[in-house]
């Protein structure tokens, strides 16, 4: 497989629900080190840079053998940056252009390489411009219920009564995006028109937001550990 995708981690110092999370030891690592050694196992990653603008997350990124070129200005790590902002600047400050950017936040630390290097084949498949990493919703939005604002339960309409009768949803695990980097930079987006699905168990798609999410994280990575 041809080593033509420039993985970015985006891995802000700043946490609210988990504070310092990304580098928060899990399973006996950095919660950052799983997404790393992922990208640097994958076949099809020539390189592995981490967007940061914490200098401890600096200092352990680079310890465990990802790039670390520029750090990311202040005002491109607050709560409510968009998140394709520090993408398009680590570009700029790179100057390099790889054929596709895979964009890796450390908070799905169960994604492995072969998700990595399947998405990259997959998109070479479909002949498409992007990647998304989905998971199948557990609870279909049909049956989903809401409150008329007194208590009562209203159901819209009356969803099939078999979950096979209902059309295939997926959610956006956060895992991957993999984005030709010529329609990154013109399109601004990490969702262009022709983007793929590519979907991932649900073993494979948490992504550490609140504590509880550790525990569950944590005891998985045990399993893939034979611990």
């Amino acid at each position: 497989m041809t080593r033509d995708v420039l993985a970015i981690v985006p891995a802000r110092g700043g946490s609210k629900g988990i504070p310092r999370k990304n580098i928060l030891l899990m399973a006996g690592k950095p919660l950052l080190q799983w997404t790393i050694d992922a990208a640097r196992a994958a076949h099809c990653v020539d390189r592995v840079i981490v967007s940061t603008d914490d200098e401890e997350i600096a200092e352990v990124a680079r310890r465990l053998g990802a790039e670390v070129p520029f750090m990311r200005p202040a005002d491109l790590a607050l709560d409510g940056t968009a998140g394709i902002d520090p993408i398009l600047h680590a570009l700029e400050q790179l100057g390099v252009d790889a054929g596709w950017t895979c964009v890796l936040q450390p908070t799905s630390p169960l994604r492995t390489a072969n998700d990595i290097d399947g998405a990259r084949a997959f998109v070479e498949q479909r002949d498409a411009d992007a990647a998304l990493a989905v998971t199948a919703v557990r609870q279909h939005a049909a049956w989903h219920k809401h409150s008329d604002g007194e208590g009562w339960l209203v159901t819209p309409q009356q969803p099939p009564a078999v979950r096979q009768a209902l059309p295939h949803v997926w959610c956006p695990n956060g895992a991957l995006y993999l984005v030709k980097t010529a329609v990154l930079r013109r399109e601004r987006t990490l969702l262009p028109r022709k983007t793929v699905a590519w979907d991932m168990p649900a073993s494979r798609s948490i992504d550490v937001d609140v504590p509880d999410d550790l525990v569950i994280v944590e005891a998985l990575l045990g399993v893939r550990n034979g611990n």
